[in-house]
């Protein structure tokens, strides 16, 4: 098996080491004969240390200059050797024990890909609560969180990959196309849920409750007026860091 571990990252100079090294911890904990892996961060037109700093991780960095996550995680794909793609947020924590799981799952051959349930630490009541009901969300429908998805290496490409006309949710358009591409083959998406992947809370930190739903109501009351255009889309795209 060749995996590639694909970041993107925007400005995320604080934060890349920190889930660079939970990437080579994984890796080095899951090591065995014949699992080989690369690690390739998509810069994406960072104003800080952020390239500099992967390089010097081991990861080989590619640049995309277009601000949009998806058009990032589809340009570190262009470039993945893998027959397996695993894609990670620059603000997510990669534990040994969800990463055995992903690797046993892929193994077994009856999966397409996977995503998994996200924890966060020092939430407010209310972020708890909007994180418990995307968890069973996610479970229930499949659709992976963008923080972690992983999917076949053919698959994602016949499928087209991330939605470059959405600036947000594209992981759950791939989820649903993954979806069907699988089910054609016998071939499961499953949410993983023991070993939750650990992401940053930074979004409740920076964001008011306020700003927060306000979003979330622009992207239900308007999803494809505000998914289309990331001047709709302030918390993942005005850069506050």
């Amino acid at each position: 098996m060749h995996l590639s571990i694909i970041i993107p990252a925007f400005n995320e100079e604080l934060l890349i080491e920190a889930c660079l090294k939970s990437v080579h911890a994984s890796l080095a904990a899951n090591a065995k004969p014949g699992f080989t892996s690369e690690i390739i961060v998509v810069d994406n037109n960072s104003t800080d240390k952020t390239a500099e700093l992967a390089r010097q991780a081991g990861a080989q960095v590619v640049f995309e200059p277009v601000n949009q996550i998806g058009r990032a995680r589809n340009t570190g794909a262009a470039v993945a050797t893998g027959g397996w793609l695993l894609f990670v947020d620059a603000d997510s924590i990669l534990n040994p024990e969800l990463f055995g799981d992903i690797l046993r799952l892929i193994e077994e051959g009856r999966i397409v890909g996977c995503g998994s349930a996200i924890k966060m630490q020092d939430l407010p009541w209310w972020a708890s609560g909007v994180l418990r009901l995307w968890t069973a969300t996610s479970v229930l429908f499949r659709w992976a969180a963008g923080a972690l998805v992983v999917s076949r290496a053919d698959a994602f490409r016949d499928v087209g990959g991330f939605d470059q006309e959405l600036y947000a949710a594209d992981e759950i358009t791939l989820s649903e196309k993954l979806k069907k591409w699988g089910r054609t083959r016998g071939l499961q998406f499953p949410i993983l849920t023991k070993h939750p992947l650990e992401s940053s809370p930074r979004k409740v930190q920076l964001y008011s409750a306020g700003e927060i739903f306000g979003q979330i109501a622009r992207v239900m009351l308007s999803p494809r007026r505000s998914l289309q255009d990331k001047k709709h889309l302030s918390v993942w795209y005005d850069g506050r860091r």
